[in-house]
């Protein structure tokens, strides 16, 4: 990063497990951040150890030329603009408004040249790495944006990230390649759940199975991260059982748009649709072992 971009105040709605971490690592590069949560308290703490905390996005957009938006999803994200006490109407002209949000290609697409109406450049910039690698500033992020809306701003993506990947020169690449890393996250999640539950219920003790498989070639990074917290019998939400019916659900609605049949991404959607819907919507993505039937899970604090 350049000189004459430390320093400089940069705007982050939604403090969430990633907004916080990507926050933090801005603020340890060098910028001023201007925050705001729908939890106020989280914005005030996040103040208290440098930073400004405001009530609004428009206040929050009021103060910045780059302003990045880390919250759930499409709707929230229309919210953090357009709705009441909105950033839109409070940017500049030529100021940059970063995206992170998983959401369907499409909307995200149209959502540059609403954007553009208002003299205002946007980068589709969804994010992968989880909490602690967005804290430790080595989390991905899969952009796409015009020449523009780099020049601007392509400074604080390299600050907030180990890997800044430019996918093309306008809206919807980044959203399209993590829609297909969603995919194989979601799968890789059901798949593991799969076969611990398999385990269990032949009578396979958790722990040793766990050893097995993360030195095998059975192994995958999301056995290896979720099975720990299966083991731990700790469903504490770091992502959630409803992040992927959401997200899967982009996957089929982007496949069903072109005819494109995914077997595996739809029966990965069902186990956590049925998750869901038995009332672990809110419980970390992990807890999508809890469908199978008679098996007993580790205990802890779930």
């Amino acid at each position: 990063m350049s000189d004459n971009q430390t320093n400089k105040p940069v705007g982050l709605i939604g403090l969430g497990a990633m907004g916080a971490g990507i926050a933090a690592t801005l603020r340890r590069a060098g910028y001023h951040l201007h925050v705001c949560d729908a939890r106020r308290e989280a914005a005030a703490a996040f103040a208290r150890d440098g930073g400004t905390a405001h009530e609004s996005p428009a206040q929050v957009a009021a103060q910045c030329d780059t302003l990045v938006s880390v919250v759930v999803n499409a709707q929230q994200t229309e919210e953090v603009l357009f709705g009441p006490g909105g950033a839109a109407g409070a940017m500049k002209p030529g100021s940059v408004f970063i995206m992170c949000s998983t959401v369907d290609p499409n909307w995200s697409i149209a959502l540059e040249k609403r954007l553009g109406d208002l003299g205002i450049h946007y980068i589709d910039a969804p994010i992968s790495g989880g909490a602690a690698k967005a804290a430790s500033g080595q989390m991905t992020v899969m952009s796409s944006a015009r020449p523009e809306a780099y020049a601007q701003a392509g400074g604080v993506l390299d600050a907030m990230a180990g890997k800044v990947y430019r996918l093309g020169d306008r809206a919807g690449a980044g959203s399209k390649v993590k829609i297909i890393n969603q995919l194989l996250a979601g799968v890789h999640i059901a798949a593991a759940a799969e076969a611990m539950a398999l385990g269990i219920r032949e009578g396979v003790a958790p722990d040793a199975l766990y050893e097995v498989i993360t030195h095998s070639a059975g192994n995958s990074w999301m056995f290896e991260n979720r099975m720990a917290h299966v083991l731990a019998g700790d469903y504490t939400p770091l992502s959630a059982v409803d992040i992927f019916v959401k997200d899967l659900g982009l996957v089929l609605d982007t496949a069903r748009a072109s005819k494109f049949p995914l077997p595996l991404a739809s029966t990965a959607h069902q186990m956590f649709m049925q998750a869901s819907t038995a009332g672990f919507a809110k419980e970390d993505d992990s807890a999508v072992i809890k469908i199978f039937p008679g098996i007993t899970l580790p205990e802890g604090k779930a």
